[in-house]
């Protein structure tokens, strides 16, 4: 009876034993299988992301390369033919079209002409927008319709713009005939045809439309500027100048650091204005020629694609070296705070 008892609990304990070293065995492969699918979870996530940047910036991506890009491509290839415009480009001439382009004393007039209109827009439109800016960002009444009244012209079209001025400054316009009536006759002038004045009324014209673009932006840099600030200021004694020249310009410094940057590039680039109250040709004996439209005077209405090709490639260039040098050594400090603030986060 022993013997028997004891022989199947001797045969059973085996059993038992294996199936306890199974049950703790079996966990092993679950284990190794969990980062393997948290793997996958995330591969296919990452791709999901990817999916969804392409999406979202695929389409705006090839629209720029297929208007920004591709045209720049083959504006620099045109430009080594002397090409009329039909029919795939033979007349294979090199960099003769730029050096006509360097060589050309009517490009380094209207190069010129860029230049002053640069460096007048800022000094203009940069100190009037700003002290408009300051007076609208005070409690006033109409200050609203103000506002509106300053912007208007900058979100008129410039054909209307043109075509409304040069109607206003003929010799026989409304602002000599103004000037006659309020016995001031003798400051009547020829303001479109005058070739000393008439850069400062293409300057003139520029300041009108453009002010309202830099007073919006200026007031939106005011309005970013802590309240509490200027509140200290006043209560440690610092008079209204004071709080302006030490507290709000440097405060402002990046927004007229960008306002400055689009009026450089968009100076270098002006062409409507000039071209549509001027004309094509009378804009280069009145002294307002800019590059742009010397590039359609003397490429698509002379008949000279390929040199107008490369007229475009010029002014390109000169833009995107105005841009990177910009960018260099005056919108620098501003990045470099940015991506200092988000390593900080």
């Amino acid at each position: 009876m022993s013997v028997r008892t004891s022989s199947p609990s001797v045969g059973r304990a085996p059993a038992n034993g294996d199936r306890a070293g199974d049950e703790l065995s079996s966990p092993a492969p679950r284990r190794a299988a969990a980062p393997a699918a948290s793997t996958r979870r995330r591969r296919a996530a990452d791709w999901r992301q990817v999916m969804e940047i392409a999406v979202l910036v695929g389409p705006a991506l090839v629209i720029f390369l297929a208007f920004v890009i591709f045209p720049v491509v083959m504006a620099g290839y045109y430009g080594f033919f002397r090409w009329k415009g039909f029919g795939p480009p033979t007349d294979f001439i090199g960099l003769q079209n730029y050096v006509t382009i360097v060589q050309d004393p009517t490009f380094h007039e209207a190069l010129w002409h860029n230049l002053v209109i640069v460096v007048m827009s800022l000094v203009l439109q940069g100190p009037l927008a700003l002290l408009l800016a300051l007076l609208l960002n005070r409690p006033m009444r109409g200050q609203s319709a103000i506002r509106v009244l300053i912007f208007v012209p900058y979100v008129i079209a410039e054909v209307v713009v043109g075509t409304g001025w040069s109607l206003m400054l003929q010799s026989n316009g409304a602002l000599n005939g103004l000037l006659e009536k309020v016995g001031l006759g003798a400051l009547a002038q020829d303001w479109l045809s005058n070739p000393d004045l008439a850069i400062w009324t293409l300057l003139g014209i520029i300041t009108w439309k453009y002010v309202g673009f830099a007073v919006i932006l200026f007031l939106a840099g005011l309005q970013g500027i802590p309240q509490e600030l200027t509140e200290a200021a006043q209560i440690d004694g610092a008079s209204y100048w004071q709080i302006q020249r030490r507290i709000t310009l440097p405060l402002l410094g990046p927004t007229l650091r960008i306002w400055a940057f689009l009026s450089i590039i968009g100076s270098l680039q002006l062409f409507d204005l000039v071209y549509i109250i001027w004309g094509q040709y009378i804009a280069s004996t009145a002294g307002t020629s800019t590059m742009a439209t010397y590039m359609v005077a003397n490429g698509r209405n002379a008949g000279n694609y390929g040199y107008g090709s490369a007229v475009a490639v010029v002014l390109f260039l000169i833009s995107l070296v105005v841009a990177l040098v910009y960018q260099r050594f005056v919108l620098r400090r501003d990045t470099a705070g940015a991506l200092t603030e988000r390593s900080d986060r």
